[in-house]
């Protein structure tokens, strides 16, 4: 994975670790405040959610290294509630419906935590990863294509905002400046591997913009285009929020914020344990999923209190993080205090950072992410792996919906593997006399298969007793025991008997559960594994 860029499989030092955390932080200033904008929310609302996650996370979470910090997935969840909140013509509630939705979904996270769930993550087929790797390298490319387009005063019929292209001499500033942002990058580290590069294409960048030798777009210009001024409100702090007036009372009040408290809290959980186990190939090592659950719990009930709008783990400046060398705890810190400080004291650096360089930055994080491989499978790899791979990542792109191109990947994975399953049922005569016909099944017997494995089996056969040797199979479920029930009733029903040999004994556990639709008659003449002779409860 990550063919395009090798990152070292290395322990990490202080030095790497503070230098890497200050890149990242820079980089989530812009990323931040375009979320706030998804969510509708006061741009600080989202650049101190960044801190608040990515501290407590960084602290306290199950994968150093990794960087959590507000997203995009959960800004549009976060802005349902939001709306939620001003639907209610109440000045304020937005706010107090969007921190009780972060609260509960970080309930919710704990919960699943402690019931140690997080190992759960571990079942998605690599081919679903695939896909959401390449979806979402995708998306953040897409994302960033929106800082090329600028407001020039044009408002539609209910007089939002019309953005357009930008054009002529701004469009190339902004390409050559992207341009050199990504060839610092690239060609840096060839010379000395001493300072992270995207710190370097940063900060040159910002020095060739801060001193005029090009008049390159800030974050202070998309802000004002966004909202129309480059400010924002330095009276508008943490602090531990206000709940009163909410409608606990209420039913429809928790009809409509427990779904959202719920979504918030699964895209949060799928979203950071697959960058867990993106970080863990990188790295060599394995996080803790479950640990990680609990901190991203924390770190949402506490970013619903003073008043965030919640996150999870972000890929792309966790790539960032690992490529310029951060591994531990500390870059993960170091990035969460950086930012905290640039909100306190440096607000005029924050609005003065070029656009171009954190687009160029990013832009260098998309070719990172993309699963390049995936042009190197087609042709070697079975076409229904290939399927889903392209199912996840389209579905990603199209709905901006990671956890449900996630759970889509999933089923259709679970399909294909069922339908491939069920063509592997072998059904051989091995002995067969006047009195009775042995048969030997390999395979697993399941809803997919059971079709097949009937089939072979007539009861109007001329023998008294059909024994089915289990040695090489399992009875895998419901449907595989009601088959057998079936059968027994068919040959019981023309005077014969169906016998089950060598079965295992999870097997005969199961078959045992359903007491009431057959009756298990263990027969002395198999002492190793026993005889089970089925006969039907009258």
């Amino acid at each position: 994975m990550f063919s395009m860029f090798k990152f070292k499989k290395k322990r990490g030092n202080l030095k790497d670790d503070c230098l890497s955390g200050f890149t990242v932080s820079l980089v989530l200033v812009p990323e931040a405040i375009a979320f706030s904008f998804i969510a509708g929310v006061n741009p600080l609302v989202g650049l101190w959610s960044a801190v608040f996650i990515g501290f407590i996370t960084a602290a306290f979470g199950g994968r150093p290294g990794m960087i959590c910090g507000a997203t995009g997935a959960i800004a549009v969840v976060a802005a349902k509630a939001f709306e939620m909140g001003g639907d209610t013509g109440i000045a304020g509630m937005d706010y107090k419906y969007l921190f009780i939705a972060l609260i509960g979904a970080g309930i919710i996270q704990t919960i699943i935590g402690l019931c140690k769930m997080g190992r759960l993550i571990r079942l998605v087929p690599h081919p679903v990863m695939m896909g959401f790797v390449n979806g979402l390298a995708v998306l953040i490319a897409m994302g960033q294509l929106e800082f090329f387009k600028t407001f020039k005063g044009n408002f539609d019929n209910d007089g939002a905002r019309i953005f357009e292209w930008i054009s002529g001499s701004d469009l190339a500033m902004m390409v050559g400046l992207v341009a050199a942002t990504m060839a610092i990058v690239v060609f840096l580290p060839k010379l000395t591997k001493a300072i992270p590069p995207s710190l370097v294409a940063i900060v040159s960048v910002g020095l060739i913009t801060y001193f005029g030798l090009v008049d390159g777009r800030t974050v202070g210009d998309v802000l004002e285009a966004n909202s129309g001024s480059s400010g924002m409100d330095p009276q508008f702090n943490p602090a531990l929020v206000n709940l009163s007036g909410v409608p606990w009372g209420d039913w429809s009040f928790w009809a409509g914020i427990l779904p959202i408290s719920l979504t918030i809290a699964i895209v949060g959980l799928i979203e950071s344990l697959l960058t867990l186990q993106l970080i863990d190939e990188i790295t060599d090592s394995r996080g803790k999923s479950n640990r990680e659950c609990l901190a991203q719990g924390a770190a949402n009930m506490a970013s619903g209190f003073f008043g965030g709008m919640g996150g999870c783990a972000t890929i792309g400046q966790s790539l960032l993080n690992m490529k310029s060398g951060g591994r531990g705890r500390t870059s993960g810190i170091v990035g969460a205090l950086t930012l905290c400080t640039l909100i306190l004291f440096g607000y005029e650096l924050i609005i003065s950072i070029p656009i171009a360089a954190l687009v160029g930055v990013m832009f260098m994080i998309v070719i990172a992410t993309f699963e390049w491989s995936t042009f190197k499978t087609m042709g070697k790899v079975p076409n229904s792996d290939i399927f889903v791979i392209l199912v996840v990542t389209f579905v990603t792109i199209f709905s901006h919906n990671l956890a449900l191109a996630v759970f889509v990947g999933i089923i259709v994975s679970a399909l294909v593997f069922a339908v491939k399953s069920s063509k592997h049922i072998t059904i051989e005569l091995v002995n067969e006399t006047n009195e009775e016909r042995v048969y030997a099944v390999e395979g697993m017997i399941y809803f997919a298969s059971v079709s097949d494995f009937t089939d072979h089996f007539q009861a109007r056969s001329g023998v008294q007793n059909i024994v089915i040797d289990f040695e090489k199979a399992r009875i895998c479920d419901h449907s595989g025991i009601d088959a057998i029930h079936a059968m027994s009733e068919r040959y019981r029903n023309v005077g014969k008997t169906l016998h089950l040999r060598h079965l295992s004994a999870d097997c005969r556990h199961m078959i045992e559960r359903a007491g009431t639709l057959v009756d298990i008659e263990v027969l002395p003449d198999d002492p190793d594994y026993s005889v089970a002779s089925l006969r039907l409860k009258k």
